[in-house]
This record gives C-alpha cells, structure tokens and sequence, in this order.
C-alpha cells in the first residue's frame, strides 16, 4: 500500500493536478461562503465539465471543490451569522460572537486550523481504513449486498431528517424510483410509460440536481435573499501563531471532534450537518466551562470545523468499498465513479489503485491548500459573495442545471425529469421531507434488487428458496445492525421513562 500512497502523492505533485486542487479549493470555498448554495449543489453543477477530463483529473477537481466547500460555509457563518452550507449551522454559535468582539480574524484563523487538521485526519481514515474494509467486501455475496442496502436506508432514514416514517418514506420512495426503466436481472421494462427515453431509468446524476439545486433557488427567489453587511477586521501582527499556539495546545477537542466526524460521515446519509452539531455538544460536555460555549469561545469553532471537514474523508469509505455514499455529496462522486467505469470495492485499490490513491491524496492537499487562501483571502471572498444579488445569482444556477442535465446524455427527457425532480424536492421539503433518503434509496434500489434477485435464483438449491438470505453469518451480521439502527430512534423516547422509574 506504501507504494500507491508514494505513487499517488507523486501524480498529485504535478503542476496540473496542482492547478486543479488549487482552483477546484478556491471556487468551493466561493460557493460554500454564498448562503444558501450547497456542496451537493457544486458538485452536481460541475460534473458535466468534468466529461472532458480524464478520471483522475475530474476525480481531483471535484474533491477539491468538495473539501473547499465545507471549508468555506465558516466564512460567512463566523463574518454574517448565516452557515454558508448546513455543515457550518454551529460555527455560527460561537465564530459570530468573537466576530462581534472584534476577534474576527481569531476566528477565521481557528476555523482554519480546524478544518485543516479534521479534513486531513478523516483523509487518513479514508488511506488506511479503506483498503481493509474492500477486502471484507469481497466475502460479500448476493444476500449480504441485499442486507448492506436495507442497512444503508434504515441508518439514513432516522439520522438525515427529524422525523423517522418520513427518513423511510423517503427513502422507500428512492427505491421505487430507481425501478424505472429497464430491470437488471431479467430485462423487463417498467414504468417507462411507453416512452423509450426512459427505458435507460433515471440518470442519479439528474435526479441530484433537480432534488438539490432547484429547491435552493427557488427559495432563495421566495425569500429574496438580501445583502448582508459583513463584520469587518483588522489584520493584527502575531495572531496566527497565537491562535495556533491555543487551538494545538487543546489536543483533546481537536482530536475527538476529528473521530466524531469521520465515524459520522461513514454513516450513509448522516453528513457535516449532524456531525457539526454533535462534536460542538460533545466538546461542551467536556468542557470545564460549558456556560462559555455560545458566548464567542474559540473551543465551539474548533468542535465544529474539525467534526465537518473530516467527514469529507470519512464519507468516502463506505463509498469506495461498498458503493454506499456516507453524505449527500458523496452521491455525485459515486455518480462520476460509474460514469467514468469505476466500480466501488477491491477492485478500485487493486486495477484501479492510482486512480483510487492519487484521488485520496489530492483531498488532503486540498485541506492544506486551504490554510493560505483562507487566511489571507477569507474576508474579501466573503465581502464579494455576500453582495452578489440574487437576481443575478439565481438564473445563472438555472442555466447551468439545465446545461448539466442535458449534457449528461444529449438527452432533453433529462432536462424534463430534473425540472420535474426539483419540483417534487421543493414541495417535499415544505411537507418535512429531506431528499438525502431519496437520493439514497435511488442508489441502492439496484444494489438491493440485483442481490435480492440473484440470491433467490442461487436459493433455488433448497426447498425454500429464501432461506439463502439467512443462511451466511455474515448476514446475520448486518441484520442485527439494521434491527438496531432501526429501533435507535425509539431509544431516546424510552430512555427517560426507564430514568423515571429508577427514581
């Protein structure tokens, strides 16, 4: 493995993959530190430019674009008190404040380090945990493929939206989806409507724009977002080594908050929204002065950044061995791994290994890249997004999704379904229904029918045929996991009755 990690770091040092971690960093952290535009968003938008490019090279530029985009929410979440994207939501507790002290480069600076060290900490994760982890995947058959898909829906559906029969709802929607057109085992058509466009399905990549993008507009066109006034700063000579002396001289926070968010973001569905909040409750619990947290403490910024950008590298694992987005964004990269003929699990670490090492490095770059263009470009990047007007914003967002959806097969049935997906998002997300479940269903529909399928056929050896679903222990495994994280929901309605009865 040593050799692929030597290999990838070598094609990441050259001045093209150079130039794009640097630029694909610096237009994440724009798009980031604009209110109400998302990574998923980003990355979706950009996929299509990314066609002309080589594996690796779209590879590099949309991580980049990736990592820059957690990084940049702090920006406007610490200088505007508006999370650039939901991964900042907590940043804004404490980054604020101190801005409003007149501590807004301290801020900035403590975002900074943060975000570095968590994003490089969860790309470790993502080198060293990943390897071992494709290895069990190849023990895998049918029936536990099967069982992988109904963990992944079961975990999403109660961590990714407040309400559990709407996360499975949602998620049962996805399924029924990603059985449109035709079936992978059998070659039936379905649901095409008797209209051959849709006989190839639904493009993920159109369905994640559309569910997305188009709500993001559209409500930012219902609210008319205004400009915000910016709190300003001034440069103070020795305060970066200051604020670097007191974020590494608190080991603990960093490190925890680091673990929080790479173990979160290996968990489909969950993401930097509920990482950032649980590593800011987590380092307040350990806190000898929890009272401080909201009042502008450096320790609230530190939780929150190191939690989000880690779990960049932490979503990537279940992605690159099982085939299972760990956050949202991470859909769009599986999206450009199918696209582009890379199919998740050993095969990526072994035929595929410089592509797949090269990738990984380039994330950690990015998070080093990071530190110089935040520092010293943190404030005028969040004085020119907090003006830019909607109505200038919101259309060029339109023509874009439209461009990308059409561009993905030349296909004017895609441009339909987007605008009908981003419809459809919109009016879930006013009825409480986040699309991540959806999203999510729609990529493991054919993992689950194709194992279902499958193991059924090979069950044909014994008299009922369905028992080869629980024959492996293996599966057994992941049933008890999706038996747990299914009624972890319920845990914490329980939970306080059995506190009461021991009282």
């Amino acid at each position: 493995m040593l050799h692929y990690i030597v290999e990838g770091l070598l094609n990441v040092l050259t001045v093209k993959n150079l130039l794009l971690v640097f630029a694909g960093t610096v237009s994440g952290m724009i798009v980031g530190a604009m209110p109400g535009l998302t990574a998923v968003m980003a990355l979706a938008l950009l996929v299509p430019f990314t066609y002309t490019m080589d594996p690796t090279s779209g590879l590099v530029t949309l991580g980049a674009v990736y990592m820059g985009c957690i990084y940049g929410g702090a920006f406007s979440a610490i200088l505007i008190n508006t999370p650039g994207t939901p991964s900042s939501i907590g940043t804004t507790f404490d980054g604020y404040p101190m801005a409003k002290k007149g501590q807004g480069e301290e801020a900035i600076i403590t975002a900074t380090l943060a975000s570095v060290f968590g994003g490089i900490v969860g790309v470790l994760a993502l080198i060293f945990l990943s390897p071992p982890l494709a290895e069990v995947a190849l023990k895998f058959g049918p029936a536990e493929y099967f069982w992988i898909g109904v963990f992944g829906l079961t975990i999403v559906s109660s961590l990714v939206t407040g309400s559990f029969l709407k996360g499975i709802t949602g998620a049962a929607l996805g399924v029924l989806i990603s059985t449109i057109g035709i079936a992978p085992i059998g070659g039936d058509v379905r649901f095409t409507f008797g209209l051959p466009s849709l006989q190839g399905g639904v493009e993920l990549i159109v369905a994640l724009i559309g569910l997305f993008c188009i709500p993001e507009v559209l409500n930012m066109v219902l609210k008319d977002v205004r400009p915000q006034e910016v709190v300003d700063y001034k440069k103070k000579k020795g305060v970066f080594m200051k604020v670097f002396k007191y974020v590494f001289s608190r080991p603990g926070n960093l490190i925890r908050s680091s673990i929080i968010g790479t173990v979160v973001g290996i968990l489909p569905g969950a993401g930097g929204n509920i990482a950032n909040l649980v590593a800011y409750n987590e380092a307040k619990r350990a806190s000898k002065e929890p009272e401080r947290f909201g009042t502008g403490i450096p320790d609230g910024i530190v939780a929150t950044e190191a939690a989000n950008n880690a779990v960049v590298g932490g979503g990537i694992i279940p992605l690159v061995t099982l085939g299972i987005p760990g956050a949202p964004p991470d859909a769009i990269l599986y999206g450009v791994l199918m696209l582009q003929g890379l199919r998740p699990g050993a095969e990526l670490f072994k035929e595929r290994a410089d592509i797949t090492y090269t990738f990984m490095i380039s994330l950690a770059v990015a998070a080093i890249v990071m530190m110089p263009v935040g520092i010293f470009g943190g404030r005028l990047l969040t004085r020119f997004v907090s003006k830019v007007p909607t109505r200038f914003l919101a259309p060029g967002i339109v023509m874009f999704t439209i461009i990308g959806s059409y561009a993905i097969r030349n296909n004017f049935m895609d441009v339909l379904l987007m605008l009908l997906f981003g419809v459809l998002g919109f009016g879930l997300r006013r009825l409480g229904y986040h699309p991540a479940p959806i999203v999510l269903g729609l990529i493991l529909g054919p993992i689950m029918e194709t194992g279902l399928v499958q193991a059924y056929l090979i069950g044909q050896k014994y008299t009922v045929p369905w028992k080869i679903l629980f024959v492996n222990p293996l599966s057994w495994v992941i049933i008890v996991l999706c038996i747990l994280s299914f009624l972890w929901p319920y845990y914490g309605k329980i939970k306080p009755l059995f506190q009461t009865n021991k009282r």
